[in-house]
């Protein structure tokens, strides 16, 4: 009977069902998700401020004005969602010690647990060999979250900005301040290189097209509360001795490879803010003006016209300076099609325009 029936419909009849039943069968068809994937590895100056698991002291990022205070990702988050994926924001990861037994018998793990973007694995605190070593180590997570969809990493952002923990912290300085570059500053700092490459070459084996930003490190000769130490030009040249032993390092991992750019810290606060006078080493900070708002000055508190917040990490509209430098960088070299952050939209994200 079947046959005969279909026998009658004839050629149209027939081309009509065989539409129907390709075309209507299948229920809704998936939207392809165009946003580019980014994923961060690094350490506080990456890991999250609305992370209420990891910050429960209420004077952290930003005490009183936490609400409106933001790391660089959150801005990116929040200010292109169409545009960048980082994850969906949700608790992940699990106590270090039990990523241990994970570990130990073969199972993937992820440490410390923390509120976050699913691909931001940077955790305050982190030095160099937590990339790539340990219960929290950041680039095998990671790749376990990549493998799921390739293609789509293929045109994926990993952004590394690590190093201040391992070899910029104030006992460092201190030491280079009065040696300069001993074979023990070379060690850590190449230490430290390594551990990067290791992180760069386990990602390059896996993903070969996604696209690496390498962050310098930043000079805390510059930070807000180091002010008053190395007040000495030649202690602060130095200083700079050793840390461009660091950065020549990532210049020379990103010039071996047209996916992987180097992103200057130094050259970028020093673009806005200055430094310290050449003659005394004192210091001669400009304050930056972000138009509408109050000038953001190279000084401590929790009101976005500081440079840093109280507890000494970046405020938002520092931090957003960072991120329109980053899409700056990235932009030149590749042109992914992000759009740059406005000011205005960093002064409007704060709600704070005076106080």
């Amino acid at each position: 009977m079947r046959q005969r029936n279909i026998g009658r419909l004839g050629a149209g009849g027939l081309a009509v069902v065989l539409f129907v039943a390709a075309n209507c069968g299948e229920g809704p068809r998936e939207v392809p998700d165009t946003r580019i994937p980014v994923a961060v590895l690094g350490d506080s100056d990456s890991h999250s401020y609305h992370d209420s698991l990891t910050f429960r002291d209420p004077a952290a990022r930003g005490g009183p004005l936490r609400a409106v205070t933001f790391q660089w990702t959150e801005i990116w988050a929040r200010l292109r969602p169409g545009e960048v994926d980082l994850g969906p924001w949700g608790t992940w990861g699990s106590a270090r010690r039990i990523a241990r037994i994970r570990q130990a018998i073969g199972l993937p793990a992820r440490a410390p647990r923390k509120q976050d973007y699913q691909y931001n694995l940077a955790v305050t605190g982190s030095r160099c060999e937590h990339l790539v070593r340990g219960a929290g180590r950041q680039v095998q997570p990671l790749l376990r979250m990549m493998d799921r969809d390739p293609a789509r990493w293929s045109r994926g952002l990993v952004v590394i900005r690590i190093g201040i923990n391992s070899v910029g912290g104030t006992a460092d300085l201190d030491a280079y301040a009065a040696a300069g570059v001993t074979p023990e500053a070379r060690a850590g700092v190449d230490a430290c290189l390594a551990d990067i490459a290791d992180a760069v070459r386990l990602i390059r084996v896996r993903h070969d097209a996604t696209h690496i930003a390498l962050v310098g490190i930043a000079d805390d000769a510059n930070w807000a509360k180091s002010l008053d130490r190395w007040q000495d030009p030649g202690a602060l040249e130095r200083i700079a001795a050793v840390l461009d032993l660091f950065d020549g390092g990532l210049r020379r991992l990103a010039a071996a490879d047209r996916s992987i750019v180097f992103v200057n810290e130094r050259a970028w606060f020093t673009t806005l803010w200055g430094g310290r006078d050449p003659a005394s080493g004192r210091p001669a900070y400009r304050a930056v003006d972000v138009g509408g708002a109050e000038p953001v000055t190279n000084t401590a508190g929790d009101h976005p016209r500081n440079m840093a917040l109280g507890d000494g990490h970046a405020g938002t509209i520092a931090n957003g300076l960072w991120l329109r430098e980053l899409i700056r960088v990235t932009e030149a070299a590749w042109d992914l099609g992000l759009n740059q952050v406005g000011l205005a939209e960093l002064v409007a994200l704060t709600g704070l325009t005076g106080g």
